[in-house]
């Protein structure tokens, strides 16, 4: 009798699989639409950070999207999307064709806009202002880091990912671009709307100097963002002010929202001798991590200047640096990104973004959602990047400040 019953039970099960695999469609009879939807699906499953997915059947989704009606490229766009917003990560997303041509010159080139970096909050969902690029016409109107974005062309952002915000926002040189501003907090009083002149927007990372005003000549180094480029530019400018004569150095991480890990990581190694730079924290919780040999290309003293637009490669630099007791941070609390996203490029020219690991600073501190906190706490009102290095700059004046005093040279010494 049991073995009779047993019998019943694995055809019972023999057939189910069957019915299983006759619903589903081979590989071959799968169209190019629903194999596009497979490929984001199969990226995510192998990578994403959260081997939950959000606390949900991943598998499910799968068979839940492949089942709409794919019958264009578009459709496919929409399905992929839709499957992603179920993670509830804003920083894993789909990038259409033309956003990721966009962002592959926004790493290594030049482009048109109004020159604002941006992210929508993890906890409020609400776009918002990373930080204005320095000299754009966002920076020139006053927009700050936090900043809400409320509206594009009287177009809402509640339901614009942030690729549409961001393409919204690009256009012509000269054009003009209407956006809605709710300055950080919720005070309706401050909202406000600005009218935008798009402009060439400058991607030149490094911008540096000699300051030679007190007795200690100081080089100023200004890095906008980690694009391709950065790290031969930074290297550059650092080794002809050791020329000049520098004795001491400002590192300016204001107002950058990041960029290339890669740049983060080989700038740090400019810096340090041999240390830890960064731990990353995949999703099995495999500790890895990325370490300098040294020497370094100066071992002057150094202070780092960051603010709430100090994010992602700009924390990991920030955070080097001030766990390895190589520089005294300066300013206000950073912006909080602690996680970290890889790009997987679709066969049409679109391109995948997801978060692949979480990153932790050489003391094992998670910054994410809570930023790193400066050694010296320094609010500033906001500036013109005119009036940065002037009276004004009280940031930069208190850097100043640190350097000249006897027993930071000391220390450093």
């Amino acid at each position: 009798m049991g073995k009779k019953s047993l019998s019943i039970i694995l055809l019972a099960c023999f057939f189910s699989i069957l019915s299983c695999l006759w619903w589903m469609p081979s590989a071959a009879a799968f169209t190019e639409e629903q194999k596009l939807v497979l490929q984001s699906w199969r990226i995510v499953n192998q990578s994403y950070v959260d081997d939950t997915f959000n606390g949900q059947n991943w598998w499910f989704l799968r068979q839940k999207f492949l089942k709409k009606p794919l019958n264009d490229r578009d459709r496919a766009y929409t399905a992929i999307e839709e499957m992603l917003a179920t993670l509830e990560d804003p920083y894993t997303r789909l990038l259409r064709p033309e956003q990721y041509s966009s962002l592959q010159i926004n790493t290594s080139g030049e482009l048109s806009g109004v020159g604002l970096q941006i992210s929508i909050n993890p906890e409020t969902g609400k776009l918002e202002v990373v930080s204005p690029m320095s000299g754009s016409p966002a920076e020139k109107a006053g927009i700050k880091p936090k900043d809400r974005i409320l509206e594009i062309d009287g177009v809402t952002t509640n339901n614009l990912t942030l690729d549409e915000a961001a393409a919204r926002m690009r256009g012509p040189v000269g054009t003009t671009v209407s956006l809605t501003v709710q300055s950080n907090g919720e005070n309706s009083d401050n909202i406000r709307k600005i009218n935008l002149v798009r402009d060439r927007i400058s991607l030149s990372a490094v911008f540096a100097t000699l300051d030679d005003r007190s007795e200690v000549p100081i080089g100023y180094l200004r890095l906008n963002q980690f694009s391709a480029n950065a790290v031969a530019d930074l290297a550059h400018s650092l080794a002809n002010l050791e020329k000049e004569g520098a004795d001491a150095y400002i590192l300016d991480l204001r107002n950058n929202p990041g960029g290339l890990l890669q740049a983060g990581i080989e700038i740090a190694r400019l810096w340090l001798d041999k240390s830890t730079i960064v731990y990353t924290v995949n999703r099995q919780g495999i500790l890895d991590s990325f370490d300098s040999y040294g020497p370094p290309i100066t071992k002057d003293p150094l202070i780092v200047l960051v603010n709430q637009g100090t994010a992602s490669a700009s924390e990991i630099l920030a955070g080097a640096l001030q766990d390895n007791d190589r520089a005294k941070l300066v300013g206000e609390t950073t912006f909080g990104k602690g996680l970290i996203q890889s790009l997987f490029e679709l066969p049409d020219g679109a391109g995948l973004a997801v978060t692949v690991a979480k990153y932790e600073t050489p003391n094992h501190k998670d910054i994410n959602k809570l930023g790193i906190v400066p050694d010296d706490v320094v609010s500033q009102e906001p500036i013109t990047i005119d009036q940065v290095g002037t009276k004004v700059d009280r940031q930069y004046q208190e850097a100043v400040h640190l350097l000249t005093a006897n027993s930071v040279l000391a220390h450093a010494s």
